[in-house]
């Protein structure tokens, strides 16, 4: 089921999904094709084994870098205590306590049939998705205990560093870096290879710095053109198009940025197979999404990557499910290009850097 939008003239559109289970299917396609024959792992070895080949002969930088596996985990419980109070208010179930604590979630529901709702609710929305995997603790007297079980917590860090490991591929292909080997190493660290550059601290500046990724309202107040020579109007800016030459007079500040989103990645839309880019809010992006769709029905509003719109449509309605998806007549390249700059946003404050090093050529003999 999608919640329609009316897109501006014949600009891209989103297409707006009510369901977590479509979302997951949807950011699994491009990659589940490639594996399904090996693919995608066999090229990566062949570019490892190349690249190594060229690092020996060349020498070059090595980075390496380390995901903050607490702040991963914290920002996951947040999600779930996020996702309870959620299910608590659409199931008008009674409760009290909600918090965080010791890397899980507790509450008290004093109804037995209230605390069985709950569980019903919450393992139908985690279906095919294992980072919500849940233990459930009864600590009697009514009290609840959630937390991701360690096999899902594995699963999401294993999950996060192909989305780190994507995210830093396309990162180095926009900067024109065409030769390099992007691997994990072990469970929580991320290795690069760079052939012939011996200056690595060029290279990691270009992770350092977010993608800006905005949710802006669009200024209806007056054309783009004019805006653009003349005054604009308070708070807002004129932007350029993704894909096209087209204006569009935006907000300054977002509604919501890269922090709100949780997952994105590539698909393809149901009925035409078309590729497009597809994310999820996490729970506070949905909360907040769902109030500025509230209050700006009939308004357009604009997703901005790096100072330019990829999409501007039309709110016909409160949107509440928290998942989109994202078309615009693209190439597979160009939606792999958009979902990863769309996670992109987040992603650095969970990585760091743990060594940059120059690796000279080996000797001739």
């Amino acid at each position: 089921m999608t919640t329609p939008l009316r897109d501006c003239a014949t600009r891209p559109f989103i297409a707006l999904a009510m369901t977590l289970a479509i979302m997951a299917s949807a950011i699994a396609l491009p990659r589940a094709a490639l594996a399904e024959d090996g693919q995608f792992d066999k090229m990566r070895a062949k570019i490892a084994a190349f690249v190594a080949d060229k690092m020996e002969k060349l020498g070059g930088s090595r980075i390496i870098y380390k995901v903050d596996t607490d702040g991963l985990r914290e920002s996951v419980v947040t999600d779930l205590r996020d996702d309870v109070y959620k299910n608590l208010r659409e199931g008008r179930i009674a409760f009290s306590g909600l918090a965080i604590r010791d890397g899980g979630v507790e509450l008290k529901i004093a109804d037995a049939k209230g605390r069985e709702q709950l569980a019903r609710k919450l393992a139908s929305a985690a279906e095919g998705l294992p980072s919500y995997a849940l233990a459930v603790t009864d600590g009697g007297d009514g009290m609840v205990r959630l937390a991701p079980t360690d096999a899902a917590s594995s699963a999401r860090l294993h999950e996060f560093v192909k989305d780190a490991i994507a995210m830093i591929e396309q990162r180095l292909k926009e900067a024109g870096v065409q030769l390099a080997s992007v691997q994990p190493d072990g469970t929580d660290r991320i290795r690069i290879f760079l052939p012939g550059v011996m200056e690595p601290e060029r290279v990691t500046v270009i992770f350092a710095r977010r993608v800006k990724v905005g949710f802006r309202l669009i200024d209806l107040s007056m054309p783009p053109e004019q805006a653009q020579s003349g005054a604009p109007p308070a708070g807002t800016e004129v932007l350029p198009g993704f894909k096209d030459k087209s204006l569009y007079l935006v907000a300054k500040d977002s509604v919501l940025d890269g922090d709100d989103i949780s997952y994105a990645g590539p698909g393809f839309a149901s009925g035409t197979k078309d590729p497009i880019a597809s994310f999820r809010f996490n729970g506070r992006g949905t909360r907040r999404f769902a109030h500025v769709t509230e209050e700006n029905i009939g308004k357009p509003f604009a997703i901005v990557l790096d100072g330019k719109v990829i999409s501007a449509p039309a709110i016909r309605e409160p949107i509440t499910g928290g998942s989109g998806q994202i078309s615009g007549n693209f190439t597979l390249e160009e939606a792999n290009s958009v979902a990863m700059m769309l996670r992109a946003g987040s992603l650095p404050g969970h990585l760091g850097l743990v060594e940059q090093q120059v690796v000279q050529p080996a000797a001739k003999p």
